[in-house]
């Protein structure tokens, strides 16, 4: 109503039906905004017993990454009962790879002269491999052993008795040296052998140093052939004097030192 003039403008009527009804419509469109909001809007995270997308997307790649973190604490594990039962020298015999020397082949019988044809196809050969790439890049992955110390070696090399290495006499505090370009894997002290260095060098072959009297390495560190990586000593148990305790593992397995390093002064 108009109150200057008192002009109607608008009029309607209420009862029980109209109050119904439209209260009903009122109530229905609140309940759809509502069940719009909470469905399709990030507001249903504050309700008690919705997650959040964000959480269930951190959930899942936190899966993930606990399964491979769980197979690489078993490749880990595995790793570290080898250099465990390197340290201990708990290696059976069978399982040691070791090439008799002894065995001899009969080459009385074999025929070695090349015919005029296989002849003229190995030059051509060596021609195209002259400034092979490949031939290159094969001899720089050649690997030659320095001599850790120089000295009287007082117990050779024995597979039938687990001593898997090679014990070199030297007066006390002798530096070590590396034997070859590497990677320090295992620096620490075990009551039975004292200080011990394990390197890890290319082609799958290992260092290791034991009985030392102190250690310059921690692991992780890189060395290069020759450098001074500890102090000969007679730490551990197992130590009957001044010694150094060498072994040379490929590929897993113990080989004999000498076949590799001369250790002679």
């Amino acid at each position: 109503m108009n109150h200057d003039n008192l002009e109607v403008k608008m009029s309607f009527k209420l009862n029980r039906l109209n109050v119904f009804v439209i209260g009903s419509i009122l109530a229905l469109l609140l309940i759809v905004v509502t069940s719009v909001l909470i469905a399709f809007t990030p507001i249903k995270e504050y309700i008690p017993g919705y997650s959040s997308s964000k959480l269930k997307k951190t959930a899942n790649q936190l899966v993930f990454k606990v399964d491979s973190l769980e197979q690489k604490i078993s490749m880990n594990q595995k790793y570290l009962d080898g250099i465990q039962n390197l340290l201990n020298g708990n290696v059976n015999v069978t399982d040691v790879k070791s090439i008799d020397k002894s065995k001899t082949v009969n080459t009385t019988n074999l025929v070695l002269d090349a015919s005029h044809q296989d002849s003229i196809f190995r030059h051509a050969i060596e021609e195209q491999d002259r400034y092979s790439v490949f031939e290159q890049a094969t001899k720089k992955n050649e690997i030659v052993f320095f001599a850790p110390v120089k000295g009287e070696i007082s117990n050779n090399f024995n597979s039938k008795n687990k001593h898997f290495a090679v014990d070199i006499t030297v007066v006390n505090k002798t530096p070590v040296k590396a034997v070859a370009d590497g990677t320090v894997i295992f620096s620490g002290f075990t009551a039975d052998t004292g200080y011990v260095l394990i390197l890890e060098h290319v082609q799958g072959f290992l260092s290791v140093y034991k009985h030392n009297s102190s250690l310059f390495k921690e692991q992780g560190d890189l060395v290069l052939s020759g450098e001074v990586i500890a102090n000969s000593g007679s730490t551990g148990s197992l130590t009957t004097g001044p010694h150094l305790h060498f072994e040379l593992w490929s590929d897993g397995y113990p080989v004999n030192p000498l076949d590799f390093i001369d250790f002679k002064k």
